[in-house]
């Protein structure tokens, strides 16, 4: 392997770094985009049993906005709960927005690996057929092992960055889906809270008012 690499010539390098930095990015976002952690289990029904039971204090919401993304969702929806529907949901699509770029994190970057690795297995290539024609120059066609030379930096090269390029493009388009996945149950637990606080069931922010003597 390490004499394969080392016949790829100078493009390996970046390559393999490259390789690195996108197993690296893909470790992470398995670990950081878990269903538990994204949306912990039964945290919706509980929030809206919190709703029914008055145990909205801040406190409590600070600690919801603090446990998960869709926990943040749920809080932005709270902080904002004696407003109209419409205000409501304004707020929830604003904080989604927020909270979708966040799990988006380092997607951008495995995009670019995968778009970017090819092109250095291209130039890799390129440098490949060149050192041959040099050779052919030099020495002429009859060194045979001068002309496998180039031509093995030129096929190392590119298959490197093919090798970087198909998992980075399979596990981006994986990560995406799964994001969009989870966006769609974070609205859909949100529209649960907002039925629920349009039921009537959560208490007024204000104080009742004392009934006249007249």
């Amino acid at each position: 392997m390490l004499e394969l690499i080392k016949a790829g010539g100078l493009v390996m390098v970046p390559i393999l770094l490259l390789a690195v930095l996108a197993l690296a990015i893909i470790i992470e976002r398995f670990w950081s985009l878990r269903s538990k952690e994204v949306l912990p289990p039964g945290l919706g029904a509980e929030v809206r049993e919190w709703a029914r039971g008055r145990q909205l204090d801040p406190q409590h919401i600070d600690v919801l906005r603090r446990n998960s993304p869709l926990g943040e969702v749920l809080a932005a929806a709270l902080d904002v709960r004696f407003r109209p529907r419409e205000l409501i949901k304004e707020r929830v699509e604003d904080v989604g927005r927020h909270v979708a770029h966040h799990m988006e994190r380092f997607l951008n970057t495995l995009g670019t690996i995968a778009s970017v690795s090819p092109l250095l297995g291209l130039l890799g290539t390129v440098f490949g057929m060149i050192q041959m024609f040099l050779k052919i120059l030099t020495t002429g066609v009859g060194d045979v092992n001068q002309l496998a030379g180039g031509i093995g930096q030129a096929l190392i090269s590119t298959a490197g960055g093919l090798c970087v390029a198909i998992p980075a493009v399979m596990f981006h388009r994986y990560f995406r889906g799964r994001i969009a996945e989870y966006v769609i149950e974070m609205e859909k637990s949100a529209i649960a809270l907002l039925d629920t606080i349009d039921e009537g069931i959560l208490p007024a922010a204000k104080p009742a008012r004392r009934r006249s003597d007249a």
